[in-house]
């Protein structure tokens, strides 16, 4: 599996309830620009219209060789999703408000370009701090229990 793109801060800003791996609808050079890591997801999420799933503001530049296709970087991607898991995905997005998001982008042993949603709300600013105290404290409490455990 090699990862094109990672999203660093879906962790922090939403807790993350399950996860899916769906197929992306690519054109032209955009394949080539994803096999040399061109690509941004940082501001990237996914919406549930007309019975399909479509992946916006993820950033594809476009491949500096190509020659006649020039697509839109930040266009509209369809993603591809059973239709089992589309629809238990509207029951969950529709009703319980979560949100979409794709955590990181990558191609499969096949070399098929795949992403990792994840059905995740947002946390408040208050819940944030406390994520980050809670990892500050675990990280500290594992480095004394190792010096500890150098001394005997």
């Amino acid at each position: 599996m090699k990862i094109v793109a990672t999203n660093r801060k879906a962790k922090r800003d939403y807790q993350i309830f399950e996860v899916y791996e769906a197929g992306i609808e690519l054109r032209g050079n955009e394949v080539k620009s994803l096999r040399s890591r061109n690509c941004s997801i940082e501001d990237s999420f996914a919406r549930l219209e007309a019975g399909e799933l479509f992946l916006y503001n993820m950033h594809i530049p476009e491949f500096e060789k190509s020659s006649y296709f020039k697509a839109d970087p930040k266009r509209t991607r369809k993603l591809l999703v059973h239709k089992s898991e589309i629809k238990k995905l509207i029951g969950l997005t529709t009703q319980k408000s979560f949100t979409l998001i794709p955590l990181k982008v990558y191609f499969n042993e096949r070399g098929v370009a795949k992403v990792e949603l994840a059905l995740a709300k947002g946390r408040r600013s208050f819940d944030k701090r406390k994520k980050i105290k809670d990892e500050i404290v675990k990280r500290e409490t594992e480095k004394e229990l190792k010096d500890i455990r150098k001394k005997y």
